[in-house]
């Protein structure tokens, strides 16, 4: 008797195995907490550096 599996199809449509499942779906988990963080948290964070070196080292970060 033989049983016919209902295999995952990727986007193109291309038969997934149960790893490969798995596999997509942390990675789609990281691109989704990847993009949440971006944005100006980090950009405001870096801003605040470059303007304390330039405080403190005028000299060697003036062209920042």
């Amino acid at each position: 008797m033989s049983t016919q599996g209902k295999a995952a199809r990727s986007a193109t449509g291309a038969a997934m195995s149960k790893y490969d499942v798995e596999v997509e779906a942390r990675l789609k988990a990281l691109e989704s907490a990847n993009h949440s963080h971006e944005g100006g948290g980090d950009n405001t964070r870096v801003e605040q550096l470059i303007a304390a070196l330039k405080r403190e080292f005028p000299s060697k970060f003036a062209d920042l």
